[in-house]
């Protein structure tokens, strides 16, 4: 049962993966898929809402279960959103000082305390 249930989690997170990637390389065709329009400012702030909910969570119940060892990496695993983040506002009309002064700074503080951690 433990097998399987490994399985199915390892493809559900591939299959995130590839829904996440589509997003990146296919907008029309995701946003399609997720069922909201292209031109629905709030349900896409929203969308932001709940992943930053989930990237904050997810990295607490990884340090509730399992050691600060642990907890590192996923904090190193954590720092790919700001550093999307940071790409995603450059290359969108943001600032570089928006996108290094807060999205950059953050990935780095996950990056240096993830280090600290994972390999401490």
């Amino acid at each position: 049962m433990v097998i399987t249930a490994l399985v199915v989690a390892v493809l559900g997170c591939l299959f995130i993966l590839f829904i996440g990637g589509r997003f990146l390389v296919a907008p029309a065709l995701a946003t399609a898929g997720f069922g909201v329009a292209e031109d629905r400012r709030r349900a896409f702030t929203s969308i932001k809402g709940v992943r930053d909910i989930t990237s904050g969570i997810v990295p607490l119940v990884v340090l509730l279960v399992a050691d600060p060892h642990v907890f590192g990496w996923a904090l190193l695993a954590a720092a790919i959103t700001p550093i999307g983040d940071a790409v995603i506002v450059v290359t969108n009309g943001g600032t570089l000082r928006q996108a290094l002064g807060v999205h950059a700074a953050t990935a780095l503080v996950l990056v240096i305390a993830g280090l600290v951690l994972a390999l401490g």
